[in-house]
């Protein structure tokens, strides 16, 4: 979906956006979120430990990690071209009411909840956001999250 600058943004105000494409959750990505947030919590990376002693029988995605790309899911589907800089203004309202397990895929569904001008050329725009799991009634997090874009 594609809007040509902040005042044709506006029209999807109070409505849905596209549904995201599905992405798969490695190993390997849980890894690197582990390394990157230095939080090395054997759920995510003891692959051997987790098959016996976790409840879930495998290594599980850290919660902040599904958070972390709510910007990347939002980016996928939409854009407004006459956007200079967007930054992540914050969050409101984190839960996460299911794990992400290894190899899960996830995507999102969001809608536009409000659209706050600040300065000259920039709005806040907060969002609705579900990360769904593929198979999965609960999903794996749901936030209001909050970005400032600049034109």
């Amino acid at each position: 979906m594609s809007f040509k600058n902040f005042d044709d943004f506006r029209s999807i105000l109070g409505k849905q956006l596209p549904t995201g494409n599905w992405y798969t959750i490695t190993q390997e990505m849980i890894n690197d979120f582990a390394n990157a947030t230095l939080d090395k919590q054997w759920i995510h990376l003891d692959e051997k430990r987790a098959a016996k002693e976790s409840p879930f029988g495998k290594t599980i995605a850290h919660g902040f990690m599904s958070v972390a790309m709510i910007s990347r899911f939002l980016e996928e589907i939409f854009t407004i071209k006459s956007i200079k800089m967007g930054l992540n203004y914050g969050l409101n309202k984190v839960r996460f009411p299911n794990p992400v397990l290894v190899n899960s895929e996830l995507r999102i569904k969001s809608s536009v909840k409000e659209i706050i001008d600040i300065n000259n050329n920039g709005i806040k725009v907060v969002f609705n956001c579900k990360i769904e799991i593929r198979g999965e009634e609960k999903p794996a997090c749901v936030a209001e999250f909050i970005a400032a874009f600049f034109e």
